[in-house]
């Protein structure tokens, strides 16, 4: 029975020695070996500059930091390591030649806190390609050829703190990383610089707090040079922000003028060599009575102690959401920013924050102006608007008066039907250059008379028409030569005016 079993675990050994050695012929990775290859201290493994292809096989579980720099690797596939390394925390492949990363490629190393790919041929940066890495603290990108970053690239990295993406092929600014600190909410420093961005998402980075400003390196990018760039690195400047303070030098922007595009300092153009824009003064905060103002202590770093004081003196470093014994109105937040609850004119002034930190302290202030009135937004808003719309519907009712409620003539009136043909006669024969009433008589008719005759006052009607029904006989008229006896007609009958080429009397 014992030698049976001696011969199992024989065979067994041997089954398992067969499958670690087609494992690594198909892969084609050669086993480490400590002595020629690599350089192996306790959990520290060291095979750089020795021109692999491909990650070496059979590392140990306990490996703590893999150094795989300066060797000739094109792709870190998901099967790179066979065993999950869980203690690995540190891995460097730089000065390779991978050009791409497999999605699950570190899907066995979920505790790697550094992470160094740079000086390789990446051109892009996959979906969700360093996910797996919720505990990852630095990432090494720069010198690669990167030129897309996918937005889920960085998802579940919470803990990243240090991202290096500096000489690469970059032509718009990455705002998901730093936008609300919600996907990266630890990051302090974020390298951009030396890419191909020329223009900024200005507005969202003058929002940025300062911990985030203070480690944004943009330099050696080719931005376009605008007033509002210059305000917004002269206000980091100001502020002694590192990313404005470091490579104050190597902050440039392209000026275009005259068909030449020229490279000068950002901090050069409020002179007459740039663009003349104005200096950039940082104003105060403005308020209305009773309304909650925070006052925010912007500072460089996290975890900082903020004491703040007011303008009369009075410090104030109370626990979180407490109120100041002397002033009721006024409260600390959890995140340090003073809180002032309802606004008085007593609260008019300028107030100090001294943070106190690790590494250094910093002093900010803030001024606060109060207007002495409250401010009714709602309402003058819905004001205004009730009165443009009843301008609008005014000026509608009036435009339907003027098309269908005009004064027009009445053709009401019994028997006006042929009269009305005969007006339009009347019209055209004044209107045309022949007369399109003609007769024989009135051809061989030698003597023409024309009488203008003014209606009196008591016929006319509006707008200056004589009335519908108003009748006159003309005077000095009847029974004369001008006029043959006929019965009496009124004003405004067409009968009434002939047409120039007629014999009888024309009244106008």
């Amino acid at each position: 029975m014992t030698i049976r079993c001696a011969l199992w675990l024989q065979q067994l050994w041997v089954f398992k020695l067969f499958l670690l050695w087609v494992a690594v012929t198909r892969s084609g990775a050669s086993p480490l070996n400590c002595q020629s290859n690599c350089v192996c201290a306790s959990d520290i493994i060291s095979c750089a500059k020795k021109e692999l292809t491909i990650v070496p096989s059979g590392l140990p579980s306990y490996t703590a930091m893999l150094d795989l720099s300066h060797n000739n690797i094109h792709r870190l596939r998901a099967e790179w390591t066979p065993l999950p390394l869980k203690r690995l925390h540190t891995l460097l492949l730089s000065h390779n030649s991978i050009t791409s990363v497999s999605a699950d490629a570190f899907s066995l190393t979920p505790n790697l806190r550094h992470l160094d790919l740079s000086n390789n041929k990446l051109h892009s940066l996959e979906e969700n390609v360093f996910s797996a890495l919720e505990q990852l603290e630095v990432l090494l990108l720069f010198k690669n050829a990167i030129t897309n970053i996918d937005r889920s690239a960085f998802d579940e990295v919470s803990l990243l703190q240090k991202l290096y993406l500096s000489q690469n092929r970059l032509t718009r600014f990455p705002l998901e990383l730093v936008r609300d600190g919600e996907k990266l909410p630890e990051l302090a420093l974020l390298d951009i610089s030396y890419n191909e961005i020329k223009n900024l998402p200005l507005p969202q980075l003058r929002a940025l707090p300062a911990r985030i400003s203070n480690g944004l390196y943009l330099h050696g990018n080719p931005l376009t040079c605008d007033c509002e760039l210059y305000g917004l690195f002269w206000n980091w400047h100001v502020r002694k922000l590192s990313s404005a303070i470091d490579f104050r030098d190597e902050l440039k922007c392209r000026l275009i003028s005259q068909n030449k595009v020229n490279l000068i300092s950002l901090f050069a153009l409020n002179s007459s060599e740039g663009l003349n824009c104005s200096v950039v003064r940082e104003a105060g905060m403005e308020a209305y009575l009773g309304q909650t103002v925070i006052l925010n202590c912007d500072t460089k770093q996290r975890g900082m102690t903020q004491v703040w004081v007011t303008p009369g003196n009075e410090s104030v470093q109370t626990e979180p959401g407490e109120r100041s014994s002397n002033r009721s109105s006024v409260s600390v937040l959890s995140n340090g920013s003073l809180q002032i609850q309802p606004i008085r004119l007593e609260d008019i002034g300028t107030y100090t924050c001294y943070a106190h930190g690790k590494l250094l302290n910093e002093t900010l202030y803030v001024t606060l102006n109060v207007f002495n009135f409250t401010q009714h937004v709602h309402q003058e808003t819905l004001n205004t608007a009730y009165t443009t719309l009843v301008g609008c519907v005014a000026s509608v009712i009036l435009v339907l008066i003027y098309l269908y409620l005009t004064p027009c003539r009445c053709w009401c009136r019994p028997g006006d039907r042929g009269q009305g043909e005969d007006r339009e006669s009347i019209h055209s024969s004044v209107l045309s250059a022949t007369p399109n009433h003609e007769t024989t008589s009135d051809k061989a008719a030698l003597s023409r008379h024309v009488a203008f005759l003014e209606p009196p006052g008591d016929l006319r009607g509006q707008n200056g028409k004589l009335k519908p029904n108003g009748s006159q006989e003309v005077p000095g008229i009847k029974g004369s030569a001008f006029q043959p006896s006929s019965p009496h007609r009124k004003l405004s009958d067409p009968g009434s005016i002939s047409s120039v080429f007629s014999d009888t009397p024309i009244v106008v």
